[in-house]
């Protein structure tokens, strides 16, 4: 990646509470009318729209509250309504602003979305202007790399001359606590999160260095949680493997 480039990250504050309700019914509504979906099945996913987002109610010191707006927070149905509605304002904004501050990558998980944008055209300041002015029930917050790392969902990115690194990255308040070998819970259950752990370091691309820091972490792991595991051998476990093996996973990301 080229030096005049920088990473940033934005997260969309309260998405799931702001969601204007009555505005992606419209916006699902002319999605259908655009597409050959027959009438009958047009009315019969608005009535299931209506029903999920209308009867939002909830017990406050002793009252029946009843939520006006925005998506009830746990419901099935509740992060597909919510991508009707920001893909809506991606295919409506995106094309402009991207041009404009020249962004040159931008992807979204849910509320989270890493930017790669060129620092000598404009700055984040400005971006996040922009972008908090798509709509006034979208509010955004900022981050830019520190030290040529930025921290994006469970990862970190690293910034090199010549390519990207990738390492797991845990929050400060992260413990290593996990359900015990020695508790009664049932053994799937118990090597749930074991097996999530090596399913992470199996399928995300770690370079070598970064691959066996994250397997020490989780043999640690193991060790705290008093699972029986030899040194550098995991537990027999059905996870996935890494292909190629990490030793050869050094590639370098070309130049944009």
């Amino acid at each position: 990646m080229l030096p005049q480039y920088t990473l940033a990250s934005l997260d969309i504050t309260n998405l799931y509470s702001n969601i204007p309700v009555k505005e992606t019914r419209t916006i699902l509504a002319n999605i259908m009318t655009q597409n050959p979906i027959d009438p009958h099945t047009k009315q019969e996913l608005l009535k299931w729209y209506d029903v999920i987002t209308m009867q939002n109610y909830f017990a406050h010191k002793g009252k029946t509250v009843i939520q006006q707006d925005g998506l009830a927070m746990g419901a099935p149905s509740l992060g597909l309504i919510a991508e009707i509605f920001l893909q809506h304002i991606e295919h409506s904004h995106l094309a402009h602003l991207t041009h404009k501050h020249k962004i040159i990558n931008y992807c979204r998980y849910v509320d989270d979305i890493l930017l790669i944008f060129n620092s000598s055209h404009t700055d984040i300041q400005k971006i996040l202007a922009d972008f908090n002015s798509l709509h006034h029930k979208l509010q955004f917050t900022a981050e830019t790399e520190k030290d040529h790392a930025l921290n994006y969902l469970d990862i970190s990115i690293h910034r090199t001359p010549t390519n990207l690194r990738t390492a797991i990255y845990r929050k400060p308040t992260f413990t290593d606590t996990i359900i015990t070998f020695t508790s009664n819970h049932p053994t799937h259950h118990k090597y749930a999160a074991i097996r999530h752990l090596y399913n992470r370091l199996n399928t995300y691309n770690l370079q070598h260095k970064e691959y066996l820091h994250e397997l020490n972490i989780i043999h640690n792991i193991l060790h705290n949680n008093s699972f029986p595991i030899r040194p550098h051998k995991p537990p027999t476990l059905n996870t996935r493997k890494q292909v190629p093996p990490p030793q050869h996973r050094n590639r370098p990301v070309s130049h944009t």
